[in-house]
């Protein structure tokens, strides 16, 4: 354990290095919160993929695919789910958002853009955008901050709430240090690990249990319907299970963490290049994590909590000095989303909430001291949210990941490419999207086991379209949709 301590030691002061490194590039708000539209393809591509995979592709996917008597179908669907969700996102989204946010006044995160895309005078649209931001990403923060205290309790068998803040000071270290540029930088890094553990795990691991043949032996030992590929209930396909998996594809439309990575490539030509380099990390990764899941319960089928697999895994399999570097990749996927987080919460907090209601300039050293003393707080409290050691990390991501996509998904898709939307319509949907979701996320039974982001999302873009049918589009706005499509 001591070696594997030095190693993660190592490599968490090189990610708070980049942070100090990248400080003095910080003194805007614009290249504090998008690094001045500078990324380049790689850097873009693998830090929208790795700050949008999380821990969860490490924890909670292998988890899920782990309770093989009712959870592989599950994990596979939501990869299949999350796949598309990838690809369409970065075909039809990545280039327009880029181009759009630029002309509309240089609109630097995603409250701006709808506000300037709407010309919203009132500031509707960015405070109630900024709430929901801080809403389910206090949630979503507090999964990857759950992630960490599992890591460090199953590694070190330290008391878990230590293990949650040990983890929780490092990426506040870096990302209140070195912003935007600091973040991505950092989670270019994170991704190649996360890649190269999700491929050499399992390789181990197959070879182990005696290649297909053992490992079919194992789980016929299990279930006989180990490997379902349908979802199944009482002999028949789970549809609502099925859709549910799939739906999961929706939510990566409105995912503010993922979509200001869009915004700062460095020029809209360099999408199509980005969009195969994450493709291929994410095709890799999303299969390699369920595979993870599977032959972990072949090898360790009585886990008391099967989100620690590829924990124990490697913790079986590998001698300590390639087990702590391994295990850094688990540290990646939780840090390399968090941090991202809780930027895009302090811009909202500090641009959306504050400096509106205090009509404050957004682009002094004041406002950018102020992000960072809500990196601080909002850390804080998504500390006290996760200090429940039974928390489920796939749980907290899917609420979370389900309200930004039933909010801001048919949001950012309708002012993207339809132009007849107007502001009221814009608002509504919005607000339509959010309480759904958070309504349907805490019923249950019947039709309330579909995932919420599915009613949400729907009735968000109904609303919008009903409402904005009802009420007139500015010849402002629609010059300057027409001026979008025309480059």
């Amino acid at each position: 354990m001591v070696i594997i301590g030095i190693i993660f030691a190592l490599y968490l002061g090189l990610m708070v290095f980049i942070g100090v490194r990248n400080y003095s590039k910080t003194d805007t708000l614009s290249k504090y919160l998008l690094g001045g539209r500078s990324l380049n393809a790689w850097v873009s591509a693998m830090s929208a993929q790795a700050s949008d995979m999380s821990g969860w592709l490490l924890i909670g996917l292998p988890g899920t695919a782990y309770a093989i008597y009712t959870g592989t179908s599950e994990a596979i669907w939501t990869a299949i789910g999350l796949w598309l969700g990838t690809y369409l996102n970065w075909l039809f989204v990545a280039k327009r958002l880029r181009k759009y946010t630029f002309i509309s006044q240089d609109s630097i995160t995603i409250p701006d853009f709808f506000e300037n895309r709407f010309r919203d005078t009132k500031h509707i649209l960015r405070l109630v955008s900024g709430i929901f931001i801080v809403i389910f990403f206090l949630v979503y923060t507090s999964s990857q901050f759950a992630a960490g205290g599992k890591l460090f309790t199953t590694i070190f068998g330290v008391d878990y709430k230590i293990g949650l803040i040990i983890g929780a000071v490092i990426i506040l270290a870096y990302t209140t240090l070195g912003g935007f540029n600091a973040v991505c930088s950092t989670d270019t890094i994170m991704g190649a690990t996360m890649f190269v553990a999700l491929i050499i795990v399992p390789i181990v691991a197959f070879n182990q249990v005696g290649g297909s043949e053992g490992l079919s032996q194992r789980l016929a030992e299990l279930t006989p319907e180990s490997l379902g590929f349908f979802p199944k209930e009482n002999g028949h396909i789970n549809t609502l299970l099925l859709a549910s998996s799939l739906g999961w594809g929706l939510g990566y439309f409105g995912q503010p963490h993922i979509l200001v990575r869009f915004m700062a490539i460095r020029t809209p030509d360099e999408v199509h290049k980005s969009r195969i380099i994450a493709m291929v990390w994410v095709t890799v990764t999303l299969a390699a994590a369920i595979i993870v899941g599977i032959i972990g319960k072949a090898m360790m089928p009585d886990l008391a909590d099967g989100e620690t697999v590829f924990m124990q895994m490697i913790n079986g399999m590998f001698h300590p000095v390639i087990a702590g570097l391994l295990m850094t990749a688990i540290l990646a996927a939780i840090m390399s989303t968090a941090s991202s987080q809780l930027l895009v919460t302090a811009s909202s907090i500090s641009r959306d909430i504050l400096a509106t209601i205090f009509k404050r300039d957004v682009n002094g050293r004041g406002i950018v001291w102020a992000s960072r003393i809500a990196v601080v707080a909002v850390s804080v409290i998504a500390i006290v949210m996760a200090f429940d050691p039974n928390s489920s990390v796939f749980g907290l991501v899917s609420c979370a990941w389900g309200g930004f996509g039933s909010a801001f998904g048919p949001l950012i898709l309708f002012s993207l490419f339809w132009r007849r939307m107007t502001l009221p319509g814009a608002i509504a949907g919005m607000i339509t999207g959010g309480v759904v979701d958070l309504f349907w996320y805490n019923m249950s039974g019947g039709i309330f086991d579909i995932y919420e982001i599915i009613p949400g999302f729907l009735l968000s873009s109904l609303v919008i379209i009903v409402v904005s049918l009802c009420t007139k589009v500015h010849d402002e706005i629609t010059a300057e949709f027409d001026s979008v499509s025309e480059r």
